[in-house]
């Protein structure tokens, strides 16, 4: 399922920022959709490790650059959000760690109480 992706918004460090709603570790099966250097649009699905009302911690085989816009999308719900890449973490043999904030998300976008 599509989701229209925003226009960039300069978004400052999160290295700073308080960690919002509470986290949960949870395997949640996920599609992650971008639209890559020449506009081709690129589908991955993943799980991921923790969730929050605000987001997820998901790895990707991928490098994907901090600030990328991309579509996240809850494959039991089939809820989709726009997303952005707001940390990269360690590179893992199964792929980089990556957190992943939702843009103006539902708060039941995990179908779980957070």
């Amino acid at each position: 399922m599509p989701v229209k992706l925003r226009e960039n918004k300069r978004i400052g460090s999160r290295h700073h920022e308080k960690r919002r709603g509470r986290r949960m570790n949870s395997r949640v099966p996920v599609r992650l959709e971008w639209d890559d250097a020449t506009g081709k649009r690129i589908g991955v699905d993943a799980h991921t490790r923790v969730i929050n009302p605000y987001g997820c911690m998901v790895v990707l085989a991928q490098s994907l650059d901090l600030e990328h816009r991309l579509a996240l999308t809850n494959l039991i719900s089939q809820s989709s959000n726009a997303a952005i890449i707001v940390w990269k973490g360690n590179q893992r043999p199964d792929g980089w760690e990556y957190g992943v904030e939702l843009v103006a998300p539902e708060m039941d976008f995990w179908g779980l109480d957070l």
